[in-house]
């Protein structure tokens, strides 16, 4: 009565790794379960072979983490619901209890992702409304060395479905199929992306005050042995708003530091023949102090060693390079998202049973419900709670991005 609506109203969390950590949590595992990054190498060039002068590739391995979400529960106690607990009874009352959980657990994975994407395709909080907004994504992956295997998605807020039907009559069609994840799909394989709508997208409130801009403070440590495991690097910087709240999700930019492509290691270039501004997403909300100055915690970092290995900067940022906040202030900022499917990974988390009558139901992928039933004997009434666990990971942030429009 849970499992199938349940399974047909996921859409985000169908649509990211499922399989990387399936299997490797139990009701012991802990909060954390690690899995090792890919590792990368350098290549020497030379016109004889002799390696004499040259760098040799350093051996890191970098583990990526997922981490037990808060338990999701619904429970009721109800007097004389009996109908609802036996065969036969409205299936409605497990199904939307079904219902919510799926929502929540939908939220708390848009959350996740938007504050934990590295790419930026557009400019913060200009809403995306015509199809060359949606292609920029697609153009920002390719240009990043986001590997194009059909893993491609772009999720817009529904209404942004109405401003791309000006361009398309057909979109938002009757697809005739069954599922959420199906049903808000728009078009498939555009630009590489597979574009659907998503209800839970996540926003956020940028804070009060003209100062956006302020200046770095110090030498950011811009190593890949620091952000391996983490994926994450700080930033001190003052100069900004006193008293600035910087919420988790915003993009910082910093002036006169560009991207590679991770592919080639090679500068991005965009259609106008300018280098692409290197940006970072705030994982975590920070408030900063009276002078406008504090830590900021981005992802993905902006990486810078002689080797080149691992660089995602064609030079590291530095004491009084000027970083920018994106967006206006005190407005209210909803991302679109696009990432590759092993950008991001779930998993479900089993459960011990209570002691009552409970029954353990697990999708495909993983992921368990709890459904517990029992009763007071006390106050005559009849209790009902069915619970999920699940953890979310990270594996590389520069396969995913905010989008808006231009």
């Amino acid at each position: 009565k849970v499992l199938v609506p349940f399974e047909t109203s996921r859409t985000l969390s169908k649509n990211i790794n499922t399989q990387m950590f399936q299997g490797s949590f139990d009701v012991k595992s802990g909060e954390n379960v690690d899995v090792k990054r890919p590792t990368d190498w350098a290549v020497s060039e030379t016109a004889d072979g002799d390696l004499t002068a040259e760098t040799e590739s350093v051996y890191i391995t970098g583990k990526a983490t997922a981490t037990v979400q808060d338990q999701l529960t619904v429970f009721a106690s109800v007097k004389e619901f009996d109908e609802a607990l036996k065969d036969g009874g409205d299936p409605r009352f497990f199904q939307d209890m079904a219902q919510r959980l799926v929502t929540k657990m939908e939220l708390k994975t848009a959350e996740y992702m938007a504050r934990n994407t590295g790419l930026l395709a557009g400019t913060v909080g200009t809403a995306v409304s015509t199809w060359d907004h949606v292609a920029e994504a697609g153009a920002v992956m390719e240009a990043n060395g986001v590997p194009k295997d059909g893993n491609w998605k772009y999720v817009v807020n529904p209404f942004t479905q109405r401003s791309l039907a000006s361009d398309q009559r057909s979109l938002g069609g009757e697809t005739g199929t069954d599922t959420a994840n199906e049903r808000a799909m728009i078009t498939k394989n555009f630009a590489g992306l597979d574009v659907m709508t998503g209800t839970t997208l996540t926003s956020y409130l940028t804070g009060t005050g003209a100062g956006r801009a302020g200046t770095v403070v110090g030498t950011p440590v811009a190593t890949y042995e620091a952000a391996k495991d983490t994926m994450t690097q700080v930033i001190g910087v003052t100069g900004f708003q006193a008293n600035l709240v910087v919420a988790a999700g915003e993009t910082v930019s910093i002036a006169g530091r560009f991207r590679l492509n991770l592919a080639t290691r090679e500068p991005v270039i965009d259609e106008t023949g300018n280098q692409v501004v290197f940006t970072g997403t705030v994982t975590n909300t920070v408030t900063l102090d009276g002078s406008g100055a504090g830590n900021l915690v981005i992802t993905g970092p902006a990486l810078f060693e002689a080797n080149g290995q691992y660089n995602t900067v064609d030079s590291a940022i530095a004491a009084s390079d000027v970083i920018t906040l994106g967006g206006a202030a005190a407005t209210r900022i909803q991302p679109n998202l696009f990432f590759h499917r092993d950008a991001f990974v779930i998993a479900g988390v089993p459960m011990d049973k209570l002691d009552s009558t409970d029954t353990l139901a697990q999708t495909k992928d993983g992921i368990q419900l709890r459904v517990s039933k029992g009763s007071d004997f006390t106050k005559n009434t009849n209790k009902v709670r069915i619970d999920l666990r699940f953890a979310l990971g990270t594996m590389n942030p520069f396969l995913a991005g905010k989008g808006f429009g231009a």
